[in-house]
């Protein structure tokens, strides 16, 4: 005679786990799984290198910032003056040929003007309002004419200009080719010093960014007769870096 008996669930729980880790049946949350960097397979000494390299161009494009500010007794004819001024600049803007995709509205605002006195809260005299846009500029050639043009049709102010280089990617790889050339000549020297030999490069990092072209510092423009020279503009020259962190595998 055969005996049975029913099992009930808590039994059953040893008996499952059992034979889920014997078939591998129990899989990790994803939280608990680990990934394993692969190590490059290193059989000689590892020398990390770093070195900048240069690349030296005359700027194509420049970028200021102009704008007008009004003063009035109330807000509505503060902002209206400068509404009107601020037509007639950006007016002169589209006619020295910059387009529509070089001119962005980078600041409108509207601050009332205080009078202090002693011993007395603030009192608002009249409000202050001012518009502002930068411009990228292509042809910098013409960039002394369309500051003075601005001036002449009432912008008050008009910050730069900084200086770029357009094709910046092209520069960049011209540095990063000068940066790899350099860390590959000390690489030789460290392993000749060392009566080694360079085996291989074993990995290669940018880091610190790119150098740009530094803005001359901001200053604000007048004309005094219209009959004067244009503004004089030297763009002069820029140089862009790349910094590389090389590591080569020295061996004999």
């Amino acid at each position: 005679m055969i005996l049975s008996r029913s099992l009930s669930p808590a039994s059953l729980r040893p008996l499952v786990l059992a034979i889920a880790l014997s078939t591998g049946a129990i899989a990790m949350p994803v939280s608990a799984q680990q990934t394993v960097p692969v190590q490059p397979n290193v059989q000689g000494t590892l020398l990390s290198v770093s070195a900048v390299g240069e690349a030296r161009r005359v700027p194509d494009i420049a970028t200021l910032s102009t704008g007008v500010v009004t003063r009035a007794p109330d807000a509505r004819a503060a902002m209206q003056a400068n509404a009107t001024e601020m037509d007639k600049v950006v007016a002169a803007i589209r006619a020295a040929g910059i387009a529509e995709r070089d001119i962005q509205t980078s600041g409108v605002n509207l601050n009332p003007d205080y009078r202090y006195n002693d011993n007395q809260p603030p009192t608002i005299t009249g409000y202050q309002a001012s518009n502002t846009v930068n411009i990228t500029v292509r042809d910098i050639g013409k960039l002394g004419e369309l500051m003075d043009a601005l001036v002449e049709v009432g912008a008050n102010q008009v910050h730069g200009p900084g200086f770029e280089v357009d094709d910046k990617e092209a520069a960049r790889d011209e540095a990063r080719r000068a940066a790899l050339e350099t860390a590959q000549a000390r690489a030789d020297m460290y392993a000749r010093t060392l009566g080694l030999q360079v085996r291989r490069i074993v990995s290669i990092s940018e880091g610190g960014g790119m150098g740009l072209p530094q803005p001359v510092p901001m200053m604000a423009m007048a004309r005094m007769e219209s009959a004067q020279a244009d503004t004089p503009v030297a763009p002069g020259e820029s140089t862009l870096s790349v910094n590389l962190d090389v590591v080569f595998e020295l061996g004999r």
